[in-house]
């Protein structure tokens, strides 16, 4: 007998992962297409879309395969966010896709500076103008590609034009709209007031659809190149952190999320939008109605640690982190600053750089790789802080990504923030959450709460232990007062 699956599908940057779950919330199978980034020239990033769908019917066939040909009640999307996928007036795509992380831009995001202001930014699209964000790269296509920029008909993001290729139709939802710097994340539209003064033609942007409503039916054409039936309906879908939280259950006001991945991530779900008076931190459209988050973002936090591993020679990240727990909290004094390619949050400086400090004659490898752990963790809270100060009372706490299966650094983590910290599976992340939206969005489940209640589940908990408050307090404090000594320093050093 064929069993009943959804599918939730991520448009990641390193690779294409499809999952297939049953309507209990049992993972039933999974697979993932590598990708790889071109990189033209320093700080440029690109994808070919057209990799992005070949990817993703590759992982759909290898799923459907294990599952021995399901029938797949709904599908759902996420992805990475703000890369701009430029198609024309017959839908193709005219050049490669400009991702997130690429920082061409500079420039641009300076002129909407200018031209739009801090002021309306806050009020409007509620977060600053910096480099990842869709618009700088669209206003760069202008300025450098202006005859690929006259054949755009209209620009989508990367689940988006996966889902796409998928239906035939064109849209986007909030939580990918609100970081293109064009939302109004407080009227959920397209803002009349940006488009005006930036010169972008509301036209070439796609339709608002719902995160978890039905927008589209899989065509005769992708059913030939994914295995998939015709007509098995495709939802909105989320913007991977919207959708990696709804994977986790932080779905309401009080849940946080934080993330100790490639990058690091807080992010908590807020019933009323709120901006940080000085942008530090990102507020976005959830993939859940009626909901919005706060965003802090750590650009290298495993990656930290990764770094550090090849640089000190170990072999092995459990042999270095077994070392790194022998060490005292606060690493004797030792303190790391995780900037190794700039930092997002809460300084949003591409200048800023990774520093050891406070070194002396019986620092050992362990200290510094507890330092390391500890100042992604001091990034972290940095997060935190700023949306304590915007009333953000956290209630339940959920630790996702590879440094939440450390249990040193899990506990280091929930010391440093002072708040206890579960893990939940399955541990699926964006894809996940991709499949609960389907699970609502075709009827199964009435919210994404509710698929969550049903799905996940607790593994562990954490407890914040008292006696190291202090100790990380201090701690913390000489972390907090490394950058903005060494900001000039950063600045003439990157002229």
């Amino acid at each position: 007998m064929s069993q009943s699956a959804f599918i939730g599908i991520d448009v990641g940057t390193s690779s294409i992962k499809v999952i297939a779950v049953g309507p209990d919330g049992k993972l039933l199978a999974s697979s993932s297409s590598p990708m790889t980034v071109d990189v033209k020239r320093p700080g440029w990033s690109e994808q070919s879309p057209e990799d992005w769908w070949r990817g993703t019917c590759s992982a759909i066939q290898s799923v459907l395969a294990v599952c021995d040909s399901p029938e797949i009640l709904g599908i759902g999307l996420s992805g990475q966010m703000h890369s701009l996928v430029a198609l024309d007036d017959v839908g193709q795509v005219i050049r490669p896709a400009i991702l997130w992380n690429d920082v061409r831009s500079s420039a641009e995001a300076e002129y909407v500076r200018s031209v739009v202001g801090d002021q309306t930014l806050r009020r409007t699209v509620g977060n600053p103008a910096l480099e990842g964000f869709t618009v700088t790269k669209l206003l760069w296509l202008k300025n450098n590609e202006s005859g690929h920029y006259r054949r755009v008909s209209k620009i989508l993001l990367a689940k988006d034009y996966v889902r796409y290729r998928l239906t035939g139709e064109m849209g986007i939802e909030p939580s990918d709209a609100s970081g293109t710097l064009l939302f109004d994340v407080f009227e959920n539209d397209w803002s009349d007031e940006v488009c005006s003064q930036l010169q972008i033609e509301k036209q070439i942007l796609p339709q608002i659809v719902g995160s978890d409503e039905t927008v589209g039916y899989v065509t005769t054409s992708a059913t030939e190149q994914t295995g998939l039936k015709k007509g098995v309906p495709v939802v909105g879908g989320g913007a991977d952190n919207a959708c990696a939280a709804t994977g986790a259950g932080a779905v309401s006001e009080g849940d946080v999320l934080f993330t100790i991945g490639t990058s690091g991530a807080v992010v908590a779900p807020i019933s009323n939008p709120v901006t940080d008076p000085g942008m530090r931190i990102h507020s976005m459209r959830h993939a859940i109605p009626n909901t919005w988050y706060l965003m802090g973002v750590v650009l290298s936090a495993g990656v930290a640690l990764d770094w550090w591993r090849r640089t000190s020679g170990a072999i092995q990240f459990d042999e270095l982190v077994a070392e790194a727990a022998t060490v005292e909290p606060g690493a004797d004094g030792v303190t790391f600053l995780p900037y190794l390619t700039g930092e997002r949050t809460p300084h949003a400086d591409a200048n800023a750089r990774g520093v050891f400090f406070g070194m002396h004659g019986g620092t050992r490898c362990a200290h510094m790789t507890r330092a390391v752990m500890e100042g992604v963790s001091f990034a972290l809270r940095d997060s935190l802080e700023l949306m304590n100060n915007l009333h953000v009372v956290p209630g339940d706490a959920i630790a996702v990504g590879g440094g939440s299966t450390s249990t040193t650094w899990l506990q280091m983590l929930s010391d440093i923030v002072d708040l206890p910290l579960q893990t939940v599976g399955p541990a699926e992340g964006a894809p996940l959450g991709a499949a609960m939206l389907a699970s609502v969005g075709t009827g199964h489940f009435a919210s994404a709460k509710d698929a969550g209640d049903s799905w996940l589940h607790s593994e562990s908990v954490v407890e914040p232990n008292p006696k190291n408050r202090q100790t990380y307090d201090d701690a913390y404090a000489r972390f907090r007062n490394l950058y903005p000594a060494l900001q000039q320093m950063f600045a003439s050093a990157a002229e």
